[in-house]
């Protein structure tokens, strides 16, 4: 089956409501084959309800929505097998063993025993096979969940917030295993309130709230528009704060009880001043991040 452009999904003015709620308002996007692409925002920003629609798990109001050259609503058979869906909370057949898990999983597409032990191993389970599910940790739990949704080897794969909860190690972990599921040609859309998570993983992003599109496109072109400074981190006493202001490219100065902190748009200005006045020891530099991005576009207040 083809689809034009090599786009595995594409949506085009999408629109959800709840009521007055406007869960989605007008979003569009592509994703090309082989791309892994997220979807950023705060709580309430649309994420998972415009995963749904394109999953097709929802009926959008208006707009159009194409998953692999079809419209996924209503429901089409001829699709399923070619996607894999991880939803934010995951289901399992009780008391059985991670195999039994993929096995029944893949018996649902036809897919045979020694697949299912070929995604164990591609999630680093193979090891915890005759594990029962519910005796599985949180980490390992996602990689079933994962593995559960790859299982019949679909070409598009949802996922959403799949390292949610996750302790850093296995947050981790879990990065190498997206990584080689996009090596075996699959696209990825996924969803993830980590945002050092998405500027490693995702080729390109989309950065939503209040159900629209506030930017989308490469995480490194993204931190370059924003044309922040950098921020050069001293140890607090390494300099007077004085001679700091008075340095080559320096444009700002801020103290606290920890560090002294120059804000410059030149840092090679700056560090090699810095250089000259032998004040490089526990020197820090920081510049601008895709979290930078997102909270100028979605601001810095909390929501729970």
């Amino acid at each position: 089956m083809s689809y034009s452009g090599g786009a595995a999904v594409v949506a085009e003015d999408v629109r959800k409501s709840y009521g007055d709620v406007r869960a989605v308002d007008g979003v569009s996007f592509a994703v090309s084959e082989g791309e892994f692409f997220g979807i950023l925002g705060p709580n309430g920003a649309g994420k998972t309800t415009i995963l749904e629609i394109v999953e097709g798990l929802r009926e959008p109001d208006s707009g159009s929505v194409r998953l692999l050259g079809e419209s996924p609503w209503p429901r089409k058979l001829s699709l399923l097998p070619r996607i894999g869906v991880q939803l934010q909370a995951s289901s399992f057949f009780e008391k059985l063993t991670a195999r039994e898990q993929l096995e029944t999983f893949g018996s649902l597409y036809g897919v045979g025993a020694a697949t299912a032990h070929e995604m164990l191993e591609l999630v680093g389970l193979a090891d915890k096979a005759d594990t029962r599910e519910d005796r599985l940790s949180g980490g390992q739990r996602q990689r079933l969940s994962i593995a559960c949704a790859l299982v019949h080897d679909p070409d598009v794969v949802f996922l959403d917030e799949p390292t949610a909860a996750l302790d850093p190690q296995a947050r981790r972990n879990l990065w190498d295993v997206l990584r080689a599921i996009q090596q075996r040609g699959k696209t990825i859309v996924y969803t993830t309130h980590y945002l050092d998570e998405a500027e490693i993983l995702c080729d390109r992003v989309a950065i939503m709230d209040h159900g629209r599109i506030l930017a989308l496109d490469a995480p490194a072109t993204l931190v370059r528009g924003l044309e922040a400074p950098t921020r050069v981190l001293l140890e607090r006493g390494a300099l007077p704060p004085d001679t700091a202001r008075e340095l080559p490219g320096a444009d700002e100065v801020v103290t606290d009880e920890v560090s002294l902190t120059i804000s410059t748009r030149e840092p090679g200005k700056v560090l090699s001043a810095l250089a000259e006045l032998g004040s490089l020891d526990g020197l820090q530099v920081r510049t601008a991040t895709l979290e930078d991005v997102f909270l100028q576009l979605t601001g810095r207040e909390y929501r729970a």
